[in-house]
């Protein structure tokens, strides 16, 4: 797990030698083992390899076609068209033959690479088959090796979260790329004259002339709906990403900037011909491997428990898979409030899995105290003072000596574990007119007193309704897509599209659902806040539900043993894992995950919640209504209006804009 920084020079108009160290710099905190940077005159010029003030004295000392002669200084290569930078966080091969860049032996290929390939060991035997010779242990240079093999195709061929960036010097490009769901980041801005691209918004925004100018379609969609990542634009107007399971490639001579494109993806229309049993030994079969292969490490593993399913069976799993042998700690958040306590499950799994339990109970005062520092770790807002809980699990586990975390983000999308699929199970049914059935399952619902009648057939009903409809349906239930607290006229003078897209016409809509939480809204914003809280603290988040192999298998299952007519959501993963993991985890109805306080909280911070937004920074901010924000928190903290995320979102939106200078009039 590491960071990734470069700058191209089209047409030597644009320095990188004066931003590659500042940029890089801005990301020591995803890699303190080691730092490196490579310099490139043109194609076929001449190569500068430098190392930096973290870069272990072995390196020096080392003896590879990558290995830097010096620390980057004021003594530096003349104009370069390509800067590379990187840090390290040193897992699989701790030894100087893991430094980057690290290039090909012939120096054609250079890679500067962030994330994990699980299946290396694997890939390296096949390259070795076919004559490729290597020099380290390290998962950085199978993909060097295999992209040099099989160039795009070798993205396919991998089991891991990754991104990088590769220069092929005789065909004068370099050559992105971002694993199949966008677990590990990459960001890019075109310049002036250039081309930038780095592992987090704060390491571009170091770029001068970048400027700091709001999107005005995500921020809606932020402060509406809670959405901040999803696709290829950011919050930052001039700042992108390319999406999940995308590569892209940029000439040095900014001839060509090519669009991303999209090299894999869950196929709809595939089904197994396979029986309720036999799909869950295969689903059990397929997670256990992905836990064993997420498991290969140089260093201690550990894991997040919060004592729901998907947590437990990680670690009930990792113990099933290495035995007494593995040395088993975990980490959870506690929630002061009883209701949403989990603190019994995880001491039942913990104790069952002979773990060594580290806990951590965050209060209001903790979060005020840690709220800039969390905003500045994750560049653009977030949804819920959940990420908070998170960020301290993360906290904690760097105390305790742990580099490498499994987590189980992705299973609530992949096996329908919120409540509202349950609505989408319902539209699939009625859609295909099984209409006993349908009532059957509407009524086995009212059992599940946290998910009201009125709010399934609303979620329902808007599967059935689109356009001005779905519009008018919203106002009808108060949810107005442009509320009285947004000032319209900012949105629609920027081009605001209002209307959410349509939830589509198959007649499959909770497979159609789990896909849009997976692969395009939900999955993305979730996977970014664990990285950013993850590596803000230089450990390594692994989430072994997500493979490919394993979410195509699901996604090939009938609905029915996603969600079954009972309302039992995970059906098949709970089946899968009876025997490994305790069968009063297994047999849970509720669902709580990292849920915390959210409105005790902020009516505990209630004095700093009404500073906020009596503040300049929310004053002058054009899209808001501030009296009209002001009257709505009034009455949601006085119990005249049911609590909503919404308050949040206002909240963060304002520190982050304001940590972020961000000019709403430019």
């Amino acid at each position: 797990m590491c960071g990734i920084t470069g700058i191209i020079s089209f047409n030597g108009g644009l320095d990188p030698l004066d931003h590659i160290h500042a940029m890089t710099r801005a990301l020591r905190h995803r890699g303190p083992d080691d730092e490196g940077y490579a310099f490139f005159e043109h194609a076929n010029g001449r190569t500068w390899i430098y190392g930096g003030r973290d870069t272990p004295k072995s390196v020096y000392g080392s003896d590879y076609p990558y290995t830097p002669d010096e620390p980057l200084s004021e003594r530096k290569p003349g104009r370069v068209r390509l800067a590379l930078g990187h840090r390290r966080l040193s897992i699989l091969d701790l030894s100087p033959a893991g430094h980057q860049p690290m290039c090909t032996p012939d120096g054609r290929y250079w890679i500067v690479y962030n994330g994990e390939i699980y299946n290396y060991l694997e890939l390296r035997e096949t390259l070795a088959g076919m004559g490729c010779v290597f020099q380290s242990n390290s998962d950085t240079e199978v993909l060097l090796h295999a992209y040099a093999q099989w160039r795009e195709d070798a993205l396919r061929k991998l089991v891991g979260m990754f991104a990088f960036a590769l220069f092929d010097r005789q065909e004068n490009r370099v050559f992105l790329a971002r694993d199949f769901f966008g677990i590990k980041p990459l960001y890019y801005a075109p310049l002036a004259g250039g081309f930038a691209f780095a592992s987090e918004i704060k390491s571009l925004l170091e770029m001068p002339g970048l400027k700091r100018s709001p999107n005005p379609q995500r921020v809606y969609e932020y402060l509406r709906f809670g959405l901040a990542d999803h696709g290829e634009e950011t919050l930052f107007q001039e700042i992108r990403q390319v999406p999940a399971a995308h590569w892209m490639t940029v000439s040095l001579d900014g001839r060509h900037i090519g669009e991303p494109r999209k090299y894999w993806d869950l196929n709809l229309d595939g089904r197994a011909d396979v029986s309720p049993g036999q799909a869950a030994r295969k689903v059990r079969d397929l997670f256990l491997d992905n836990v064993r292969l997420h498991l290969r490490s140089d260093v201690p593993v550990g894991a997040a428990l919060s004592g729901g399913i998907d947590s437990s069976a990680i670690v009930m799993a990792m113990r099933r898979v290495q035995g007494s042998a593995l040395s088993l700690h975990t980490f959870s958040y506690i929630a002061e409030e009883a209701r949403m306590s989990e603190e019994a499950w995880v001491d039942l799994v913990g104790s069952r899995a002979g773990a060594c339990v580290y806990k951590v109970r965050p209060t209001p005062r903790e979060l005020m105290r840690d709220l800039d520092q969390l905003i500045s770790v994750q560049d653009e807002p977030f949804g819920s003072t959940s990420i908070y809980a998170q960020y301290r699990v993360m906290r904690l586990t760097k105390e305790k000596g742990i580099k490498v975390m499994l987590d189980g983000q992705g299973s609530d999308e992949l096996l329908g574990g919120y409540r509202p699929y349950f609505a989408a199970r319902l539209a699939s049914l009625i859609k295909c007119l099984r209409w006993g059935r349908a009532l059957r399952f509407f009524l086995n619902l009212f059992r599940f007193k946290d998910y009201p009648m009125k709010t399934i057939l609303m979620q329902t009903g808007g599967y059935f309704i689109s356009g001005p409809l779905k519009i008018y349906a919203h106002r009808l239930s108060g949810m107005d897509l442009l509320p009285g607290w947004l000032e319209k006229d900012w949105f629609r003078e920027r081009g605001l599209k209002i209307a959410r897209p349509d939830k589509g016409k198959q007649k499959h809509t909770l497979r159609r659902e789990l896909y849009r939480s997976l692969m395009e809204e939900l999955l993305i914003g979730l996977l970014r806040y664990e990285d950013r809280n993850s590596m803000a603290f230089s450990i390594e988040s692994r989430v072994p539900f997500l493979t490919p192999a394993f979410a195509t298998f699901i996604f090939s299952l009938p609905e029915e043993q996603i969600i079954d007519m009972e309302g039992t959501t995970k059906w098949v993963f709970r089946e899968a894992m009876r025997g490994i993991v305790p069968d009063g985890i297994l047999d849970r109805k509720d669902k709580i995950g990292f849920a915390t306080p959210e409105k005790q909280w902020l009516l505990h911070l209630r004095p700093w919640v009404e500073e906020t937004l009596d503040g300049e920074v929310a004053r002058r901010m054009p899209l808001f209504n501030l009296p009209a924000i002001k009257n709505e928190w009034r009455d949601v903290s006085e119990g005249r209006k049911p609590f909503d995320f919404q308050v949040w979102r206002w909240l963060n939106f304002i520190r982050w804009a304001e940590q972020q200078n961000i000019a709403f009039d430019a």
